[in-house]
């Protein structure tokens, strides 16, 4: 019988919904797609999605806030195109939402899915939360502090992985004789646990037993976009622009209207610090958006340099007019190929 169902689904469309389905549930599939910002994850997503009738879960940090859509280029009611988006503006920006929150809350949407005979793709590039899903570890529950990992990232990028590393190894000998030194995402949590709370990493995560790594009873798909540099960095720039033509000024004022003071997290962060600063008369518009742009590159590249530690990620090289219908349909392939139901 197994057999046959495999053969059925080599031999139908990819486009059929009820053979990816019933494949889907029988493995407990879930696909990831994953990569930097502006690479086009938003687009193959809602292409994967409207191929085999899934949902979406978002697993960008930045899309949980409220008010804040066009300086987080969240895709509009229009974009979505229909397809159900779990996990987009369901906090204010002065509420605390931690990566805890959103791994507990995710986990609980994916089953919820299942339930209604569907499947998710999730789709973001904020690597902490991949992660969160993938490995599903104790110390997920400590909030993580961006500022803080920017800086150790930035220790990595100039003073070189082996200075980081030999910091964990003075300080922790435990916890450095478990984390490779090549595995920047789970260094960089480590050395920011011993940096924000001037605890061991080992003791932390070997205290913390309410959670421990818990196997998964799903079966992960993980792909990743990437793309030439250049072209990356290019349709950043011009994301920029748009997003400034489609009213950020205007979203920008009506937040602080709203009563809120510019120090909240999310608006403290990428972007938006730098389009309150023009809003307020600190500098001029044109450097806002060179600051913007530059900035955006920046977290480009962190992206990409946590996202490669992950294991098991199929890497799918994109150019500057990749057709999502045909990434979507490429990635379809792939999964149904490996099927074993």
């Amino acid at each position: 019988m197994l057999r046959k169902l495999r053969m059925e689904a080599t031999q139908r469309s990819i486009r059929d919904p009820l053979m990816v389905k019933l494949c889907s549930q029988m493995k407990r599939d879930v696909i990831i797609l994953l990569g930097p910002t502006a690479v086009g994850k938003t687009s193959v997503g809602i292409s994967l999605a409207k191929l085999v009738n899934f949902e979406i879960l978002s697993a960008d940090s930045r899309l949980v806030y409220r008010g804040l859509d066009i300086g987080t280029a969240k895709p509009s009611i229009d974009e979505r195109g229909g397809i159900p988006h779990h996990i987009i503006d369901i906090v204010n920006p002065d509420e605390e939402f931690t990566v805890a929150d959103w791994q507990d809350l995710a986990f609980k949407t994916i089953d919820e899915i299942h339930d209604r005979g569907k499947n998710c793709v999730v789709v973001g590039g904020t690597g902490l939360y991949i992660r969160a899903l993938v490995d599903n570890p104790s110390w997920q529950n400590l909030p993580p502090d961006p500022d803080l990992r920017d800086k150790i990232l930035d220790d990595i990028e100039t003073l070189g992985a082996d200075v980081v590393y030999k910091e964990l190894v003075d300080f922790d000998p435990d916890a450095a004789g478990k984390i490779h030194p090549n595995n920047i995402p789970r260094l960089i949590r480590a050395v920011e646990v011993i940096r924000s709370t001037g605890k061991k990493f080992s003791d932390i995560t070997e205290s913390d037993s309410e959670r421990g790594n818990i196997p998964s009873k799903f079966n992960w798909r993980m792909f990743g976009l990437s793309m030439d540099r250049e072209l990356l960095y290019g349709r950043i720039n011009r994301r920029v622009e748009a997003m400034i033509e489609a009213g950020w000024e205007k979203e920008v004022r009506r937040v602080l209207a709203d009563g809120y003071t510019g120090d909240e997290k999310p608006l403290k962060g990428l972007g938006y610090r730098d389009m309150i600063r023009f809003v307020r008369d600190e500098i001029g518009l044109a450097d806002a958006v060179e600051l913007i742009k530059r900035d955006t590159r920046r977290f480009a590249k962190r992206q990409m340099t946590y996202i490669r530690g992950l294991d098991g990620v199929k890497w799918i090289n994109l150019e500057e007019n990749s057709d999502p219908d045909k990434v979507a349909e490429g990635i379809l392939t792939a999964i149904r190929e490996s099927w074993t139901c």
